[in-house]
């Protein structure tokens, strides 16, 4: 059976409002390309069907995104979920550290510090780069090639699926540099966690917790490895323990190796080759799976679903913004600049102990206080 319709741009209504005005190819950056469906049965690309990839690229800080990269995902979220020819959309970052931990500390500390409007308006962004992910007209797949820490953890949570390098690790830092997860992890971890005791602990311990463990309790799709040895052997992390067992009545599996055994396991990682094969496969076969699906009914289960993380989010995101504002004249002022520092003095903290004395005796937040709880520069 021949089809007479041939589709013509004249015709056809163009939806889109962003350009590629927010896009670029140098970091720090967001980029966005499309790519060929492939059928993950035969390695054939598919005419004229498409996914989207935005990508973070700012491997130098670790995917943290400015101003402008925030601009980028809005921009790219929407522009995909315009195009007719996109089944899906995989957001990512560059290299094989990390996906995104979040804001730019210097940016934060050098301009955003002690202006409490020009960071609400900031935070409207950032906001708006969550909307964009949770309103996208396609499925979105977060692809984590790394670190996915504070703001990355949140606009990754806020994706649909998340197919990850088995050497990424995630968690929050907010409460340890100044700021809090209200940008989407204490309203989505509650349900991405088995209990709401895990969901508290992850949100202010800072603790990082490993591809496999996520994966354990259920928090993302899959992980999957992305390291090979000299022999061309796929190698599991080393430095998570990835056998199966229970000690002293606790679940090992998916935790971190600790001390000398840790050390040992990050060497070792640093030898072995990057191989993405294995990760790109399992997503091109999700997508496929996307791809033969009646399109208006996959959109609405998927956002069906979507309603219940956006419930809360929605709840609080306002006064949140308000509140992550006020606080750059106090914690996130102390915060964010130990952080930038760090070169200059060795440590990213300042000293927890002696801001709590100060503020028992009811010091006020001034430059005396700054003074006396941020790092000393270190000695030449």
């Amino acid at each position: 059976m021949s089809l007479d319709w041939i589709p013509r741009d004249d015709v056809l209504k163009n939806h889109q409002i962003f350009g590629d005005e927010h896009f670029g190819t140098e970091a720090p950056c967001t980029m966005f390309e499309k790519k060929l469906l492939v059928n993950p049965n035969t390695g054939e690309t598919v005419e004229g069907l498409y996914t989207t990839w935005i990508t973070l690229n700012n491997p130098g800080q670790y995917g943290s995104y400015t101003t402008e990269m925030v601009k980028g995902v809005i921009a790219g979220m929407h522009k995909a979920s315009m195009d007719r020819s996109v089944v899906a959309t995989i957001f990512t970052g560059t290299g094989d550290r990390a996906f995104c931990t979040g804001g730019n500390t210097k940016e934060y500390a050098e301009y955003y510090t002690r202006r409490p409007k020009e960071y609400a308006d900031y935070i409207d962004l950032f906001v708006g780069m969550v909307d964009a992910i949770l309103k996208s007209r396609v499925p979105v797949i977060q692809r984590c090639n790394g670190m996915r820490v504070a703001g990355g953890q949140e606009i990754g949570q806020a994706c649909d699926l998340t197919v990850a390098a088995d050497t990424a690790q995630f968690g929050q830092a907010g409460t340890r540099h100044g700021s809090t997860p209200t940008g989407g992890s204490t309203d989505f971890l509650p349900w991405q966690l088995p209990t709401t005791e895990l969901a508290m602990w992850n949100a202010f311990s800072n603790e990082l917790w490993s591809a496999y463990k996520m994966e354990r309790l259920n928090s993302i799709t899959k992980a999957l490895p992305i390291k090979k040895n000299d022999k061309g052997e796929w190698v599991r992390d080393p430095r998570v323990i990835t056998d199966k067992y229970v000690e002293n009545g606790e679940i090992v599996y998916g935790e971190m190796k600790k001390g000398d055994e840790l050390k040992q396991a990050t060497d070792t990682l640093k030898g072995l080759q990057t191989d993405w094969s294995l990760l790109d496969a399992y997503i091109d076969k999700i997508v496929w799976t996307m791809a033969n699906l009646f399109p208006l009914c996959e959109m609405m289960t998927v956002e069906s679903i979507r309603m219940k993380k956006k419930f809360f989010w929605d709840e609080t995101k306002v006064h949140s913004m308000y509140w992550l504002a006020a606080n750059m004249n106090t914690e996130a002022w102390l915060g964010f600049n130990a952080f930038n520092t760090a070169g200059l003095t060795g440590q990213r903290e300042i000293d927890f102990i002696k801001l709590r004395q100060l503020l028992a005796q009811g010091h006020p937040y001034d430059d005396e206080l700054m003074e006396a709880v941020m790092p000393k520069p270190k000695q030449q």
